[in-house]
């Protein structure tokens, strides 16, 4: 069995430590043991940023997401909406009225029934 060593820390600090160490390890042994192996491994400080947490990356991209969304908006009141109209009006055609075609009118001669005719005799006699 391994000797165990006495470190001094403030009280606030090391409770904030067992409570890590019961949610994630077996032991405070383990625990910190670990978290020196991701420094040493990773070859970064403590003290250093890793860089944008998911929160903040996610708002940013929200807020850009949000501005894209706001110039789509604006070119599609601005430009897309009135040239959509324009080039539909272009190719709108109106049903035409339906005139009477103007055609060449023929007279047809009717035979009319003659009332009174003359007697036609071969004989050509009156």
């Amino acid at each position: 069995m391994d000797s165990f060593i006495t470190i001094r820390f403030k009280r606030a600090t090391a409770k904030r430590f067992q409570e890590f160490s019961k949610t994630h390890f077996k032991s405070h042994t383990e625990a910190m043991a670990t978290m020196l192996d991701f420094f040493f491994y990773n070859e970064i400080s403590p003290k250093e940023k890793l860089g944008p947490t998911g929160r903040t990356i996610e708002a940013s991209i929200k807020k850009r997401i949000n501005a894209v969304i706001a110039i789509m908006r604006d070119m599609e009141k601005t430009q897309t909406k009135p040239t959509v109209a324009m080039i539909e009006s272009l190719f709108q055609t109106e049903a035409p009225t339906k005139r009477p075609l103007i055609l060449e009118k023929k007279f047809v001669e009717e035979k009319r029934e003659v009332r009174f005719s003359e007697k036609q005799d071969q004989n050509n006699e009156l």
